[in-house]
C-alpha cells in the first residue's frame, strides 16, 4: 500500500515550511535543530507532528507533498 500526504489538518506555518525545506536539501534533524536553535528531541516531535497533521508515515512523504505544491 502506497502512502501519500494529504491536505494539512490547519494552516502550515512559516517557520514549519522552513522545516520542510530543510528536511528536503537532506540535513539531519542535528543540522536542523542547530538552525532553529533546538534540540534534536525538540526538532523529531515537530517532525512528527507535521506527518500527523498530513496524515504521512515519514517526512519524505510531507516533503512531496510540499514539492508538489511549489511551496519548497
Amino acid at each position: 500500500m502506497r502512502y501519500q500526504a494529504t491536505e494539512p489538518n490547519g494552516d502550515v506555518s512559516e517557520e514549519d515550511l522552513q522545516m520542510i525545506a530543510l528536511f528536503a536539501e537532506g540535513l539531519s534533524v542535528e543540522a536542523i535543530a542547530r538552525r532553529f536553535d533546538l534540540s534534536e528531541r525538540t526538532v523529531r516531535r515537530r517532525a512528527r507532528t507535521l506527518c500527523d497533521r498530513f496524515g504521512a508515515r515519514a517526512m519524505v512523504q510531507v516533503v512531496a507533498w510540499a514539492a508538489r505544491r511549489g511551496v519548497i
